[in-house]
């Protein structure tokens, strides 16, 4: 009988042997939200579980895909050395390709770069470079020292390759390739709207430029933290990693947003809290921002629209922050929980493409 039921499963079929790691990636379950907030008995609500690609996040895909760009044009050979300055999951998707094809990873990281995610990118094998906090701006980033620095060790170390997450064109091309045809495959023209993180505005941008012109009635919603300089809000220091940034990116069309949503840090994190205990999922610090989003997306729309939000990581990495009640006290954060949360995500109002351009 459990043999019955797993060979159902299965489908009879079998899955093919990826030759290497960075051949798994884009290979994630969708899952429905059933408990998290009222509208989620009046519309559905679906998360694409980014979390499990091989190396717990999204920017695998990225990784792998300016990888591959590199050693066709001839931008990275063999043995050479891979720079960028990232916050966490992009610089461990270098890593994690490093690994399996021979480079050498060199990651700029800051303060801001929690001890989980420094341990796992040296578990990996790659070096850390760290710039110094009192190069931070008035709004409390170091994004754009992270980037001057990457510059600096790119220029010096011989057979060094930067790929420059932030400002490389081809890196929304990654989920154009991947992503956005997963989401086709997996919806066809079912899906109502899609809510998706921005900070570098790679996978925004990536699953707009495929979806759109295919799906034009899909809605394409941006969501960003309260703080950051993307959709035009004040700017003040924040804590989340994986969205925000302190400068426009220069790869988001604004014209593509439908609209989009500033979320308070509290809220996002209160969010994860509810996502873990009401739904089982342990997820990362900005799938609260991009799921409290899709709540107060699915209020807006009519009764029984389909809603996707893009999950970038998982949790397990912010177990000394967004998940230890010490971190969250210490830094000001009251978590939400209940008719409290609810409301405090139903105060929320979006910004109109027009507004988050200014």
């Amino acid at each position: 009988m459990l043999q019955d039921g797993i060979q159902g499963l299965l489908g009879g079929s079998t899955r093919p042997i990826a030759s290497d790691v960075t051949r798994t990636v884009g290979e994630v379950p969708i899952v429905r939200v059933n408990h998290l907030a009222s509208v989620c008995r009046t519309s559905e609500l679906f998360i694409k579980l980014e979390c499990c690609n091989p190396g717990g996040s999204i920017k695998e895909k990225n990784a792998v895909y300016l990888v591959d760009l590199a050693e066709r044009e001839g931008w990275l050979k063999p043995g050479g050395t891979i720079v960028e300055s990232s916050s966490g999951n992009f610089g461990l998707g270098l890593a994690i390709v490093g690994a399996a094809r021979g480079y050498h990873v060199i990651i700029v990281i800051d303060e801001k770069t929690t001890g989980p995610f420094r341990r796992m990118l040296a578990a990996y094998g790659a070096t850390l470079a760290t710039v110094p906090s009192d190069v931070v701006d008035a709004a409390g980033s170091m994004q754009k020292a992270r980037m001057a620095k990457a510059r600096e060790i790119a220029a010096t170390v011989p057979g060094a390759w930067y790929p420059c997450q932030h400002e490389n064109p081809h890196n929304p091309d990654a989920h154009a390739f991947y992503t956005a045809r997963e989401i086709e495959a997996s919806f066809g023209d079912s899906l109502d709207a899609l809510v998706v993180g921005v900070s570098t505005a790679g996978q925004f941008m990536g699953v707009a430029r495929y979806l759109h012109p295919r799906y034009p009635a899909l809605r394409l919603v941006g969501v960003d933290v309260e703080g950051s300089a993307i959709m035009g809000a004040p700017r003040k220091p924040y804590k989340m990693t994986g969205v925000g940034l302190s400068f426009a990116p220069p790869n988001l069309d604004y014209s593509l947003l439908d609209r989009a949503y500033v979320v308070p840090e509290a809220v996002a994190y209160s969010t994860c809290h509810a996502l873990a205990r009401r739904e089982g999922l342990l997820l990362g610090a900005s799938t609260g921002a991009i799921v409290a989003a899709g709540l107060r997306l699915a209020a807006e729309l009519p009764v029984g629209s389909r809603i996707l939000m893009i999950n970038p990581d998982s949790g397990d990495r912010y177990l000394e922050t967004v998940y230890d009640t010490d971190w969250l006290a210490d830094n000001g954060f009251a978590l939400l929980s209940g008719d409290a949360l609810e409301a405090a995500v139903m105060a929320m109002q979006s910004v109109q493409p027009g507004v988050a351009r200014v």
